[in-house]
């Protein structure tokens, strides 16, 4: 069992967006049509073109940290820390009085960042466990995950 305090910041929701985002085959495809874009306007010195490109680039990413800035700031979830426990039951997250399980089988797949390690509860949300917070505990938190959950799932870098 490992039980950890956590409290999310704006940064690590902007890791979590990203990580999200750029898993989706679209929008890799749009920032290599940004590049593209940029690139190909240079040389044939359209500079409208390069200037779309560079907006195409550069929008995503702008949203996403203005987006995790909003969810930070205005989310009473992530005003104060959130307690979790990892043991053979599942996962259990608790803050106040309010406490959710859910179990392994549950779990879609556990992925990381430099800054995380992201366990996908759902399609579209993920329990974030920042690698700063966890400290000397991340070693066992990917112990666990690892152990309890199918191998190809699971794709997390120590």
């Amino acid at each position: 069992m490992v039980e950890c305090d956590v409290k999310i910041s704006s940064g690590d929701l902007y890791d979590y967006n990203l990580k999200y985002t750029y898993g989706k085959p679209i929008n890799i495809i749009a920032e290599i049509a940004g590049i593209a874009a940029i690139c190909y306007g240079i040389y044939s010195k359209n500079i409208p073109l390069a200037v779309i490109g560079a907006a195409v680039l550069v929008y995503l990413p702008v949203t996403l940290w203005i987006r995790s800035k909003q969810t930070a700031a205005l989310n009473p979830a992530f005003k104060k820390p959130l307690h979790y426990v990892l043991d053979d039951d599942g996962l259990t997250v608790s803050q106040d009085d309010q406490t959710q399980t859910v179990e392994w089988d549950k779990c879609l797949k556990a992925v990381s960042t430099s800054r995380s390690i992201l366990l996908f509860t759902s399609g579209v949300s993920a329990t974030i466990f920042p690698r700063d917070q966890l400290g000397d505990k991340t070693a066992l938190v990917i112990r666990t995950i690892a152990a309890h959950m199918p191998p190809d799932r699971v794709n997390i870098k120590g």
